[in-house]
């Protein structure tokens, strides 16, 4: 199973290609997705009960073969990214019939396939190689899905996502290089045994830090970001919620494995500075994607910019090194995932009725459309962490976490974000319900169901997490704890 999750995407993208037609290559990727999920399921289940899992590609063991690798932490993650893309292909059908012309659309779900393959191999692989051909693999069908955009600025914004996207990648790459050239494995458990040996080495410092830079420009830690809004506001409306919800996530993923698992937290966060510095970082994300997501006037932006703040909270959990910040991490990375995921399409679901969505146009759409605009209030709510939303229990969670070892100013930064998040998810509100409709304007019903569906089937897993956030705190618990006694 370790390897059929990889592997079923893999084939199924040629598959799409062979096909030439746009509905049996839907069929494909909606199959092969939620066949994803039931595996991720299933590892999930058998990690919890019977504890890691390590498989050898073609029965070569590790560290001299690739190893896929399978504990409390990528699981988690696993879930989340198969959930996301089953989910979105539901979501895809109409959504990609309105944006992307007919005859390209088999070539939008081989895109769709291969990107999904390139995260779910970032996150079960155990080679750190491999994981560096899984990134691009990732990165290079988020350009070409990026670049299908229906505005000629998705072409802009693709090539500026590659320019960053293969700096970080050539940034990773070195860093891998550097430990390799130390160490002589790829392995990443097996890194983690030699390091130690050679830890004291600037060759080893160097690779630390290329490697830090280089998945920060994937996940667009500030000042590392400035690829992220474009991207996400002109991409097509299904990539941009498969993207936002899973991409950094992945990215963000990576990084934790190499600082936790092989470079180690004592070294990484003891002997560098690098926690004081990321915790620095993170609050100024926080504060200046929340800032800048207030100015903005198109609703894809406006979530793009909360995206870059909603990444400081992640990072300023793992950065306090601790059970309980590493914890708050990964809560908030499934849950952002969700949240985030549920409002690009409920705004795609705007824009497949109106055709834009800035919020002069969609004024007065509360009451036109009231089911893809209380989908769309009911996540920003959780954005921001209202209780009895998942949103709430990932902001406890670092909240505790900070207050700890007593960072009470970190504590402020949460909360003052916390409330720029309530201006400018309360702008779209007041656009949708208490504004009135442009003159002329005829909207006539709801987005499609299988929009909505989706839409909302992720607003809901938002809700019930928030109620019943145990089996979730729970699996991000045992991860931190793993990471922190010695790995993986």
């Amino acid at each position: 199973m370790p390897a059929l999750v990889i592997v079923l995407p893999l084939l199924a993208a040629p598959l799409c290609v062979l096909l030439h037609r746009a509905a049996p290559a839907w069929f494909v990727y909606l199959i092969t997705t939620w066949a994803c999920l039931g595996i991720a399921f299933l590892l999930f289940v058998q990690v919890r009960i019977g504890g890691p899992i390590s498989y050898a590609m073609g029965g070569w063991p590790p560290p001299f073969g690739i190893e896929l690798r399978l504990d409390a932490l990528n699981t988690v993650i696993l879930l989340l990214v198969t959930g996301i893309a089953a989910i979105s292909a539901i979501y895809a059908k109409a959504s990609v019939a309105a944006e992307i012309s007919r005859e390209r659309a088999y070539l939008f779900y081989a895109a769709m396939l291969l990107c999904f393959c390139g995260l779910a191999g970032i996150t079960v692989t155990g080679d750190a190689f491999n994981l560096f051909v899984f990134l691009e693999i990732s990165s290079l069908s988020s350009y070409s899905l990026i670049a299908m955009g229906a505005k000629r600025r998705a072409l802009l914004s693709a090539f500026q996502y590659l320019i960053m996207g293969t700096i970080g990648g050539t940034f990773l790459l070195i860093g891998i290089g550097f430990l390799y050239m130390m160490t002589g494995s790829l392995n990443m458990a097996d890194i983690a045994e030699r390091l130690p040996a050679v830890a004291d080495t600037r060759t080893v410092e160097a690779g630390l830090a290329f490697i830090v830079v280089g998945a920060s420009l994937k996940f667009a830690l500030f000042p590392l970001h400035v690829w992220l809004p474009n991207a996400y506001t002109y991409a097509p409306s299904s990539v941009s919620a498969f993207i936002a919800a899973t991409a950094t996530k992945v990215a963000l993923y990576a990084l934790m494995r190499f600082l936790f698992t092989v470079f180690g937290a004592a070294y990484a966060f003891g002997e560098l500075p690098l926690g004081e510095v990321l915790l620095v970082l993170s609050v100024v994300a926080m504060l200046s994607g929340s800032l800048a997501a207030i100015f903005q006037t198109d609703v894809k932006r406006l979530l793009a910019w909360s995206s870059i703040a909603q990444i400081g909270y992640i990072v300023m959990g793992f950065a306090l090194a601790s059970t309980a910040g590493i914890t708050a991490s990964v809560v908030h990375m499934v849950n952002h995932g969700i949240i985030k995921g549920a409002l690009f399409m409920a705004a795609g679901a705007l824009f497949w009725r109106m055709r834009t969505i800035s919020l002069n146009d969609i004024a007065g759409l509360g009451k036109d459309m009231p089911l893809t605009s209380a989908a769309f209030v009911v996540a920003g709510l959780s954005l921001i962490g209202v209780p009895a939303t998942g949103g709430f229990i990932s902001k406890w969670v670092l909240l505790e976490a900070v207050m700890e070892p007593g960072h009470y100013g970190l504590a402020v930064a949460i909360l003052v974000s916390s409330l720029l998040a309530l201006i400018y998810i309360g702008r779209v509100v007041e656009a949708l319900y208490f504004r009135e409709a442009p003159e002329g304007r005829s909207v006539q019903g709801e987005a499609p169901a299988s929009m909505l569906i989706a839409t909302w089937t992720l607003v809901l897993a938002n809700i019930a997490l928030g109620l019943y956030a145990t089996p979730l705190v729970g699996a991000a618990e045992s991860a931190a704890t793993a990471l922190l006694g010695g790995g993986a």
